[in-house]
């Protein structure tokens, strides 16, 4: 038996090599595929984690620029406020007005009859209107007796003459200023927004890099990348965000609470009396012509043509000269005598601010700030003068399409220009300080400024390696690692590609990184939205 088992063996030794070979192989081939497949599998779970981690370290930072306006602009709102004193000159006028009938025992404006009315009778109605639609009464002015007005007005009809001369220029300051501080408070909103959402992304970038860094020199123990900044706990971390730097780069928006504002409010009050200047207060106007107007206030200021407004620069209205940043840093509570922002110390701030400047003077920042000024004058003019001062009914945002197709016919009548200025006096208090802030939420339904922030946030991620050893050494990042996942942001996916050669970090003045990335992401989202509309 065993005999013959050997020569069977003998005589198939041939196939069953072949046999015991293929198996084997087999089995390592199996093993190397399952492998394979397993690493494949742990590199896309950590790929997910890494994006889905990016995503959501990307929307806190929006939610954390929203709540950073909203505690910004009051430190604006009271300094413009207080620069365009509109209820001061209410209260002149009303002043003058008292005076005027405490002088000749006439009855209130709104105590008449149905006589018609003369010149003087027509500027008290008017002061009448003014104070009724912008919620100032006749009790919060102070108004003098009669035994005051009389002391200073003895000498008759010459200071009648006077009186009237200085009221027609309170009139015009009233409409002038009413006016200006409207609209320079949404400039100076969508300025600081898009200031914020600069700062806090380029920051959020920082933070995000660091923990890439540090999980590919050494972390290996830390399998994700954690959505917490730890990089204030470790001194020695030259890469990323520092705790003093941030605060710092933080402070430079104090220009524009401070200075820069009245920069703007100079700007915009010149093209205000170019354009309001011939309008007399007595005047009737229409919706329409207001509309009119205020775009042609715009294009003065913001300028006429797409070449124009990319032209513009916005960069002195947002950050300071150089000859101005320790000015800035003092004034805002920083000490900068052991590390001036020359030194090598302060290398991390000084690329920030060059980061940020070039941001502000690039082609797409004209672009979003005009998409956000468009948001924000539409919530001025089109809904609130149209409702509150024209009785226009409010247009449904979203349209019921099962209901009938039937459009309203409204009249709308024109009406006082000091019932526009009193709508504009209370909604300069809306735009500043209003909760919620309808113009604001508005301005952040803008799509591009999404696009603008994740184009910010997920760009030059290269340039943002900086030596990190004694010997000069930067720190390269595996490509295997989820250092730079794919980022979609509401149908917007910006690439990180970067331009060889760049000697600033965005350059402007070529075809640089920023605007590649900002132009692939726009047409995405024209693709996009031109997808849904075929649908």
């Amino acid at each position: 038996m065993i005999a013959a088992t050997r020569r069977w063996l003998r005589r198939n030794r041939t196939p069953l090599a072949v046999g015991v070979g293929v198996v084997g192989a087999g089995y390592v081939v199996t093993q190397y595929v399952l492998g394979k497949i397993s690493d494949a599998r742990e590199r896309m779970s950590s790929d997910r984690i890494a994006r889905e981690n990016l995503r959501r370290r990307f929307e806190q930072n929006q939610e954390d620029c929203t709540f950073t306006v909203l505690a910004l602009l009051p430190t604006a709102t009271d300094n413009i406020l207080a620069e365009l004193e509109t209820e001061r000159i209410t209260f002149e006028l009303q002043q003058q007005k008292a005076a005027k009938l405490a002088r000749n025992g006439e009855p209130h404006p709104s105590e008449l009859g149905s006589e018609p009315p003369s010149v003087t009778d027509d500027d008290g109605r008017s002061m009448v209107s003014f104070q009724s639609e912008s919620g100032v009464h006749t009790s919060q002015m102070g108004i003098p007796s009669a035994a005051t007005v009389g002391e200073g007005l003895q000498d008759g009809g010459q200071q009648v003459q006077k009186a009237r001369k200085t009221k027609l220029q309170l009139w015009n300051d009233l409409k002038i200023s009413a006016i200006t501080r409207a609209f320079t408070l949404i400039y100076t909103l969508a300025l600081l927004t898009l200031l914020t959402r600069i700062q806090l992304n380029l920051l959020g970038r920082r933070s995000y890099l660091s923990s890439v860094v540090s999980l590919a020199t050494g972390g290996m123990e830390q399998s994700t990348i954690s959505l917490e900044n730890h990089d204030d706990d470790n001194p020695d971390q030259a890469y990323g965000n520092d705790f003093e730097t941030n605060r710092q780069y933080l402070t430079f928006s104090w220009w524009l609470l401070h200075r820069g504002w009245k920069q703007v409010m100079l700007r915009v009050e010149a093209a205000v009396k170019e354009v309001f200047g011939g309008l007399s207060i007595r005047d009737d106007i229409t919706m329409q012509r207001f509309s009119e107007l205020t775009l042609e206030v715009r294009k003065k200021v913001e300028g006429a043509t797409e070449a124009e407004r990319q032209a513009g620069r916005w960069l002195e209205y947002l950050l300071p000269p150089r000859d101005q940043e320790e000015f800035v840093l003092k004034e805002s509570g920083m000490t900068t005598e052991s590390s001036p922002l020359d030194s090598p110390n302060a290398a991390p701030l000084r690329r920030l601010l060059d980061e940020t400047s070039d941001l502000i003077d690039s082609p797409p920042f004209s672009h979003v700030l005009t998409l956000l000024l468009d948001a924000g004058f539409s919530t001025l003019v089109d809904q609130k003068v149209a409702q509150q001062t024209f009785k226009m009914p409010a247009v449904p945002e979203v349209p019921d399409l099962n209901g009938l197709r039937v459009t309203e016919v409204v009249d709308v009548k024109p009406v006082k220009l000091p019932i526009v200025l009193a709508t504009l006096t209370r909604q300069a208090h809306s735009i500043g300080n209003g909760v919620p802030n309808e113009y604001l939420q508005a301005m952040e339904q803008v799509r591009d400024l999404e696009a603008f922030a994740a184009v910010v946030y997920s760009s030059n991620w290269e340039n943002e390696i900086s030596p990190i050893n004694d010997d000069r050494s930067t720190v390269l990042i595996e490509k295997d690692e989820p250092a730079v996942p794919e980022m979609a942001v509401s149908g917007f996916q910006p690439s990180n590609e970067t331009t060889p050669g760049q000697e600033s970090v965005v350059d402007v003045g070529s075809v640089n990184t920023f605007e590649s990335v900002w132009g692939k992401a726009v047409e995405t989202a024209e693709k996009s939205e031109s997808k849904s509309e075929s649908l």
